[in-house]
């Protein structure tokens, strides 16, 4: 059993335990039965309308169904209904606890509002921040040419605070699946101001541009173009120099004010042990270029959770732990 299978058949049996009815996600009730007809059934809560938009907004249809496929936030191996029930609970409540569980701060007060200046770093200053902000589907621009760039980077999940935004990268079960991973089109290499204090990721992108024969489970062009964006709306540093008429690479530092966190699921065997090989190889190019790249399964984090933060939160925590543990 590949880690796909593992995932899927784990994710039926939740299912089954609860008493839900399985269906194929191809209108009508067609392929393999791993979808639900019910869109709560496959959320601890129901989405929030300022979620719904969110997701309705995006081009993934997520939660609407469209002519020949259910929505793909119904299926029960969907990134996206993993996401929404591990952050949307907090949304109310603060992610400080959530924020610990994912080894972003050290383990702090409850009350909501505290923060760490320098998250994501091996000596936080802990401080008071009010107004820590979840809020998913996060779109950051690239490039400002619309017609060569007509997508921008879609993040699933931003943490907004007063000194370091943290943008999160959630993978369940993508990685476990035998489709090839796309490279780095060439309009990205092309475009030299897009690596102004990038210089080890430049190289990276090049060995996956335009095609990926490198990563089989992580897919590195997509958090690449994560860091270009995020780079994009954060740093203030001047792309390029040019000198007597020729461009170049200028290395700088970039403002380090955010975090991206890779959330994935993990499994055993061989799927799981190679993918984990990618994710510490991609993170050591992105700690050469100062890019706060940080990893964390989402069982770590379900179980400090449920060990660290299970009173007053007991329903959420045994949802999670029945579910993906």
């Amino acid at each position: 059993m590949n880690g796909l299978e593992f995932i899927k058949s784990k994710q039926q049996n939740w299912a089954k335990r609860k008493g839900f009815e399985l269906a194929g996600g191809t209108i009508p009730n067609k392929g393999e039965k791993n979808y639900l007809s019910d869109l709560a059934n496959n959320l601890f809560e129901p989405l929030t309308e300022e979620n719904v938009k969110r997701f309705d907004s995006g081009d993934g249809n997520e939660t609407k169904d469209y002519k020949t496929r259910l929505a793909k936030m119904k299926a029960l191996h969907s990134s996206s209904a993993i996401v929404v029930n591990l952050f949307q609970y907090w949304q109310e409540k603060g992610p400080c606890s959530l924020l610990n569980a994912c080894r972003l701060t050290s383990k702090i007060d409850r009350i909501d509002g505290y923060m760490f200046k320098n998250i994501g770093s091996d000596s936080p200053i802990e401080i008071r921040i009010p107004n820590i902000e979840i809020r998913f589907e996060e779109q950051f621009e690239i490039c400002e040419d619309k017609h060569l760039f007509p997508h921008v980077s879609n993040i699933d999940v931003i943490i907004y605070s007063r000194y370091v935004d943290i943008a999160i990268e959630s993978k369940f079960s993508e990685p476990y699946g035998n489709r090839k991973l796309n490279g780095l089109k060439r309009k990205y290499i092309d475009d030299i101001s897009f690596w102004d204090g990038l210089p080890n990721l430049y190289e990276l992108a090049k060995e996956i541009s335009p095609d990926n024969n490198k990563f089989r489970h992580l897919d590195a062009a997509q958090l690449i173009k994560h860091i270009l964006g995020l780079k994009k709306k954060y740093s203030n540093t001047p792309r390029i120099v040019e000198t007597q008429g020729i461009r170049k690479l200028r290395i700088s530092p970039l403002h380090k004010n955010f975090c991206l966190l890779y959330l994935w699921y993990d499994v055993l065997g061989k799927d799981g042990f190679r993918h984990r090989e990618e994710i510490e190889q991609f993170a050591k190019v992105a700690e050469k270029d100062n890019i706060r790249f940080k990893h964390i399964t989402y069982q770590e984090v379900i179980a400090k959770l449920s060990k660290d933060f299970y009173q007053g939160n007991e329903a959420y925590c045994n949802y999670l732990t029945d579910r993906y543990l």
